[in-house]
């Protein structure tokens, strides 16, 4: 539940769905905060520009009106009623006049030193017309603007005298700053509809991805029905086009195999069941010819035990393939009842002969519902295996650890097994290197068989696994298969110190539970592995 939920949380926190949100909302947001400060830049520049001109026009004209009247040089007296009259004109902004050492301001209560700075006198006393400067004082802005009174002659010399007219933007400040929380304000509903926008652009998008991959999934899990309906003529309809052209290719492939290998399965259990008529036949004769072996010549004799030999070999073969054609149609069931593991761990090696030469450590207390043949089949595969190609000595343990599950180990101390042999031991018709292989008496193919006996149940519908000589290849895969029938599995592994460790792993049902689920595994225990 925990790795499900991360696994959500990442989604949530990584999906396409945010990635296009966030993105939508970032490029509104940043082309907002641009257009904002450009907006608020040109705004400002624009005010500030409009009051400096008007201020200088509105300062020369002014000057060249009251100055006409002035008689330089002019005493402190005419200076100020000159500042005053400018001032006047003005909207009574404060005016300062400066004649050589005279300095008249139209406000006299009015601070100008703050205001009227050094650099702005220079460039005033330069002569070379109006100059301006914006300033803080007291944290407020300002505009001063400056401009030297010239003689009207054709010369236009300087008079000496300077004129200083300060000006208060506190209102063009306070104007832009409106604008600014106006467009400030405006970008909340702007970043909110590209939210929506980038919701619905992302819904369109997501909806075919997801069906995709809905039918993506499905179509992993084994449904090679599915498809996805195509919409429209752009790059996700080429998409699930594609999608639905690899999935009629995939289905049909998955068809034809089908097909094919159904074809192979009745071929063999067809050609396995015209088979046993004769070699019921052929063993017969051979049966004849080994009971007289000892009254034929030597060579006759050594003719008559190989055609026997052969003859039940290849009876086995054909049990085992019948015994493969049924699980691969499903048509095994289970004979469950009730059973001691240990109790059937022991017949089966009694009715072999292996008694002496395996060592048994068997949990006494272990009964569980089960297919009493099928664990024999199982337990003359693993053991028959382990004598034929391990070493001794070969150990049997039953143990049923956690009370929930029952596990055989069969263990032995040969060479074991390479890794590329333990991921292939249960294909069907695999045998290992001869290395391995050490004797030509022991079990099958991995199976087990005691001397004159082959360890199957004949007629009565075993499976005719073991006996001597070399093995069909199949007695794993059908011991794998039976273990699967009963909801286990088997697994290999390398023993620490040498050999090979087959591990038989079966849920452990007690016989309580199959009163209470009445007809339970003999009823229904179908398995193809």
């Amino acid at each position: 539940m925990r790795r499900s939920l991360g696994r959500g949380s990442r989604r949530l926190a990584g999906g396409l769905r945010v990635r296009l949100v966030v993105t939508f909302v970032l490029v509104a947001l940043v082309s907002a905060v641009t257009a904002t400060a450009l907006a608020y830049r040109d705004a400002r520049t624009a005010v500030l520009q409009r009051t400096q001109n008007t201020a200088v026009n509105d300062l020369r004209e002014r000057v060249a009106a009251v100055g006409a009247g002035l008689d330089l040089p002019p005493d402190q007296r005419s200076l100020s009623r000159f500042a005053a009259k400018v001032s006047e004109g003005l909207g009574a902004r404060t005016v300062v006049a400066r004649h050589q050492d005279l300095t008249a301001v139209s406000d006299a209560y009015a601070g100008t030193e703050g205001r009227i700075t050094a650099e702005l006198r220079a460039a005033v006393r330069s002569g070379d017309g109006a100059r301006f400067q914006r300033v803080q004082w007291r944290g407020d802005p300002y505009l001063v603007v400056g401009t030297p009174v010239t003689y009207a002659d054709g010369d236009r010399r300087t008079s000496g005298l300077e004129v200083f007219v300060i000006t208060d933007l506190r209102a063009e400040r306070d104007d832009t700053a409106a604008l600014l929380d106006s467009v400030r304000t405006g970008t909340v509903p702007v970043v909110v509809l590209a939210a929506l926008l980038a919701l619905l652009a992302a819904g369109t998008v997501l909806r075919p991805v997801r069906k995709l991959g809905r039918a993506t999934r499905e179509l992993a899990a084994g449904d090679l029905g599915s498809r996805v309906t195509v919409r429209g003529h752009d790059e996700l309809a080429d998409l699930a086009r594609t999608f639905n052209e690899t999935a009629d290719a995939l289905q049909a492939s998955d068809a034809e195999l089908r097909a094919q290998e159904a074809k192979a399965r009745r071929f063999v259990a067809d050609v396995s069941h015209e088979l046993r008529t004769p070699l019921a036949a052929m063993t017969m004769v051979a049966t004849v010819l080994e009971e007289d072996a000892d009254q034929l010549p030597p060579d006759a004799a050594h003719a008559a035990r190989t055609v026997g030999a052969e003859t039940a070999r290849l009876s086995r073969l054909v049990e085992d393939l019948m015994e493969i054609s049924r699980f691969d149609a499903g048509a095994v069931r289970l004979d469950a009842t009730v059973t001691d593991l240990a109790d059937t761990v022991r017949a089966s090696l009694a009715l072999r002969g292996w008694t002496d030469r395996v060592t048994v450590e068997l949990r006494e207390d272990v009964r569980a519902v089960v297919d009493r043949r099928r664990i024999d089949v199982i337990v003359a595969n693993l053991v028959g295996n382990a004598l034929r190609h391990g070493a001794p000595p070969v150990t049997v343990t039953l143990a049923a650890p956690g009370g929930d599950r029952v596990t055989l180990e069969v263990a032995d101390h040969g060479p074991g097994l390479p890794p590329e042999a333990r991921e292939r031991v249960f294909d069907r018709f695999y045998k290992a290197d001869a290395a391995r292989t050490r004797s030509t008496s022991g079990g099958g193919d991995r199976g087990g068989g005691g001397p004159g006996e082959d360890g199957s149940f004949g007629e009565d519908g075993s499976f005719g696994q073991g006996g001597f000589g070399q093995g069909s290849g199949l007695g794993m895969a059908i011991a794998l298969e039976n273990a699967r029938l009963h909801g286990g599995t088997i697994e290999v592994a390398e023993r620490q110190g040498g050999g090979a460790v087959f591990t038989l792993r079966l849920p452990l049902r007690h016989p309580e539970e199959e009163e209470e689920e009445g007809d339970g595994w003999g009823a229904c225990g179908q398995g193809n592995g």
